[in-house]
């Protein structure tokens, strides 16, 4: 199995997951780069994955579908995603057409939308816009407590599970996590290394799990000193990482 990422928009990424002369594409927001790329590569689309309706994850869908009719589309169950032919729920499993072995599995993980969805397959986390490097995502429809259990759900997975986000917003998160932390140098090692991948034209991504341990705030509410950073930038921060998480949410939101 082999995963590209083709760019979209200005931060986008549309991840190609490659098997032999078959592909799948998730969170397609824009067709143009996609289909060129197919027919560059030689490749029959067999699935799209869907994590959440917001249109820079889904805009390409239709004509996607014009050029390859016979793809399926997997996402969750939610009118808002009109391409939708397998509608999934939490936990449920599936294969692709022709390729019972590799098999995905869906997570519910509300709070960026309340509808939103992650796919696990292998190691390998395709995690939308709930968890980024350094970061996480905005909290749009769902509550605090859903993004914090939606999170630690995400946070529970083995520490080599690589995660393939939906957006290059690595360098940005980094500098709000600085902000938090100051004296945490895996941050500081983090954000050299992002700098010369980005540098050098490549994206910061895939990272592991048990990177994002070190340097993600949102996974880090727990610390101590990720608490005091909270409590220092909004003095009615209650005691506890719920909290901690609420208090960092809307601190990153203006930073």
């Amino acid at each position: 199995m082999r995963i590209v990422p083709l760019s979209a928009f200005s931060d986008n990424y549309i991840w190609a997951i490659v098997r032999g002369e078959r592909c799948v594409l998730v969170d397609p927001g824009d067709a143009t780069g996609a289909l060129r790329w197919l027919a560059d590569e030689g490749l029959a689309l067999d699935a799209i994955l869907l994590t959440h309706h917001h249109d820079d994850h889904v805009g390409g869908v239709a004509e996607l579908l014009s050029r390859h009719p016979g793809a399926q589309v997997f996402g969750p169950s939610d009118h808002r995603i009109p391409f939708v032919t397998r509608p999934l729920g939490d936990g449920e499993r599936f294969v692709l057409p022709g390729d019972p072995v590799v098999v995905f599995r869906c997570l519910a993980t509300p709070g960026h939308t309340v509808s939103h969805i992650v796919y696990l397959v292998e190691d390998c986390l395709f995690s939308g816009d709930t968890l980024f490097s350094a970061g996480c995502g905005r909290i749009f429809e769902g509550t605090p407590e859903q993004m914090f259990a939606s999170l630690a759900r995400l946070a529970a997975l083995p520490d080599a599970t690589r995660i393939f986000c939906a957006h290059e917003y690595t360098e940005a998160n980094l500098r709000f996590a600085l902000a938090v932390e100051p004296d945490n140098p895996a941050i500081t090692a983090k954000m050299a290394a992002c700098a010369a991948q980005r540098g050098r034209g490549e994206p910061t991504l895939p990272v592991t799990l048990g990177e994002e341990r070190c340097y993600n705030p949102f996974l880090r509410c727990r610390e101590a000193k990720v608490q005091a950073a909270a409590l220092a930038h909004d003095p009615a921060t209650r005691p506890g990482e719920l909290a901690c998480f609420t208090a960092l949410r809307a601190w990153k939101n203006t930073f």
